[in-house]
């Protein structure tokens, strides 16, 4: 748009939250907690949330990244996650967390709303299905290279990926709205 010579120029100006890589910044955070509560966290019947999904989640539902760096966290996520896991396999993180964080992240993009009256659905519906997303790639990788009887994967690996998803379902969700306030605070206070 060209200005004519006693035209006043429009400024409009806006508070910064953080400038363009703040998602950087609030994801670090998220993974960094996962990780300690991960090594923390005790197995209850053989059960443990996966604490590194519901922070994924919860940053990827705060910040909104694209589909390319969704695939970037997911792939700090299983960086983090190998020297952590209790699994036969931990590589299979590679694969696994990757997938389960572009997953949210193509949720998230979806237009639709996913609430129950005022109450916005989408960190639980994300934490539930990314959680699957990764759990079965996790699996199915897992006995593929280990070469685990198809009993063992349908009656005792799928159970505990559902079983974990509905926790995390239920923990990205509960985590989601204070970390949203903190995300949304202004930074002069």
């Amino acid at each position: 748009m060209e200005l004519k010579k006693n035209e006043p120029e429009l400024i409009i100006h806006e508070k910064n939250k953080g400038g363009q890589y703040r998602w950087v910044t609030i994801t670090t955070l998220l993974l960094a907690i996962g990780a300690i509560l991960h090594l923390v966290s005790p197995s209850i019947g053989g059960i443990t949330p996966n604490w590194t999904i519901a922070m994924y989640c919860i940053a990827i539902n705060l910040t909104k990244p694209t589909i390319k760096q969704s695939f970037g966290i997911g792939l700090v996520a299983a960086a983090i996650n190998i020297p952590t896991s209790k699994s036969a396999f931990p590589y299979g993180n590679l694969l696994s967390e990757p997938i389960g964080a572009v997953v949210c992240a193509l949720i998230v993009c979806l237009s639709c709303q996913m609430s129950f009256g005022k109450l916005n659905l989408k960190p639980a519906v994300t934490g539930f299905i990314s959680t699957v997303a990764s759990g079965m790639t996790f699996i199915t990788v897992l006995k593929l290279v280990l070469s685990l009887p198809l009993s063992v994967y349908l009656y005792a690996m799928i159970p505990v990926v559902f079983s974990v998803a509905l926790l995390n379902g239920a923990i990205t969700q509960i985590l989601y709205f204070p970390a949203k306030r903190l995300f949304d605070a202004k930074g002069d206070q």
